[in-house]
């Protein structure tokens, strides 16, 4: 139970939180999902958004309620929460490959989907399905340039998909194509040019699947910050977004919309409260390593510090806030601040809750059920 349980629905519970907290402000968080919603529908696409992001079955919940399909999810782990919860269209975007992962797989009774990319994986889940006497619906994976998982090549795919098609326990659905390190490329016309170069791949083994007399029902993948140019290349049926709803700093700060302004709004903060404030070039809060992700950046300070004011990590639990230049308007002990986060999949992992506000009134608490998953 969340222990900032007694200040919701209370006037100002905003600025009385136990910190550190995670907070959603839930207006931005809302607006988020309704546009991508109508970006999907404006240019005929499905939506799997990817739980990586949030590992929230209330979250979940919502995005369904919005319109998507059902969701992606990294880890067998986050899986079997959200199936737990009744979350319809599972997609394990990963593969499953040891015999005890296996085992829980085929153990779901949920609706769950899983990627293969290896002939001996095909295999091993044909084996404990038969074992468990159900059908596996799979997608073949494609390598798009990440290196790290999916066949190199259109030849490799048919392969695998006629030894998917041809087990009586799993069913031949389509492919996954994700570039996920092509997400944040600086700006939008070379973003869109490499996005464009990577689905000639995707266009290749389409093609020689059709030709094999297998064309994918599914193709899926993309992102966030590769949306809108996934809906101009005519290969994919959906698509898997996770980070739309939050829009970190690094997403902030690297997508360079057409228009040069993001669709998306920030809605993910860390609050903290200052507890040190002995120097004078800085003031020390409760939020440090163990409170935000640290690949990719520091956080910001965006609420409650004054301007110009930058972040510092001072150890597991602490950082500072340094002043940008000598000011008298100086933070003291028990000051309120929120961060922006740099990486919001990971921070989010390092919380039990979402403390979701409307200005400045706790309005809901949602568990985070799949952290560590």
């Amino acid at each position: 139970m969340s222990a900032n349980l007694a200040f919701l629905g209370v006037p100002g519970g905003r600025w009385r939180l136990n910190t550190p907290s995670l907070l959603v402000d839930i207006d931005a968080f809302e607006r988020n999902l309704a546009a991508m919603a109508a970006q999907a529908r404006k240019s005929g696409l499905s939506l799997r958004p990817h739980a990586k992001a949030h590992k929230s079955s209330s979250i979940a919940r919502r995005q369904i309620a919005a319109g998507a399909i059902g969701i992606s999810c990294a880890t067998l782990g986050e899986a079997e929460i959200l199936g737990a919860a009744g979350i319809p269209g599972l997609l394990v975007t990963s593969p499953v490959v040891t015999p005890s992962m296996i085992a829980r797989l085929v153990a779901m009774r949920a609706d769950v989907m899983v990627v293969v990319e290896d002939a001996g994986n095909v295999d091993a889940l044909a084996q404990a399905c038969a074992a468990a006497g159900r059908r596996l619906p799979v997608l073949v994976e494609i390598d798009v340039g990440q290196n790290r998982t999916g066949v190199a090549s259109a030849l490799q795919a048919v392969s695998l998909a006629r030894q998917v098609a041809a087990s009586a326990q799993l069913e031949y659905r389509g492919i996954q194509a994700y570039w996920g390190h092509l997400q944040q490329v600086p700006e939008f016309t070379a973003r869109r040019g490499v996005v464009r170069q990577q689905a000639e791949i995707v266009r290749s083994a389409i093609a020689a699947l059709r030709d094999a007399g297998l064309p994918p029902v599914i193709v899926t993948g993309g992102g966030t910050g590769t949306a809108l140019i996934d809906a101009e290349l005519g290969v994919f049926t959906e698509l898997q977004p996770g980070s739309y709803l939050f829009m970190d700093s690094s997403y902030r700060r690297g997508l360079l919309w057409p228009d040069g302004v993001a669709p998306f709004e920030t809605s993910l903060f860390v609050r903290a409260n200052v507890v040190s404030v002995n120097r004078a070039q800085h003031a020390v809060i409760n939020a440090g390593l163990k409170s935000f992700a640290t690949d990719s950046g520091l956080p910001l300070a965006v609420r409650g510090s004054p301007a110009g004011t930058t972040y510092r990590f001072m150890g597991d639990e602490h950082g500072a806030l340094v002043y940008g230049a000598p000011t008298d308007a100086r933070l003291a002990i028990g000051d309120g601040v929120e961060c922006v986060v740099s990486h919001c999949d990971p921070t989010v992992n390092l919380y039990d809750f979402f403390h979701c506000v409307r200005g400045d009134q706790l309005v809901e608490i949602w568990r985070i059920d799949a952290r560590g998953r």
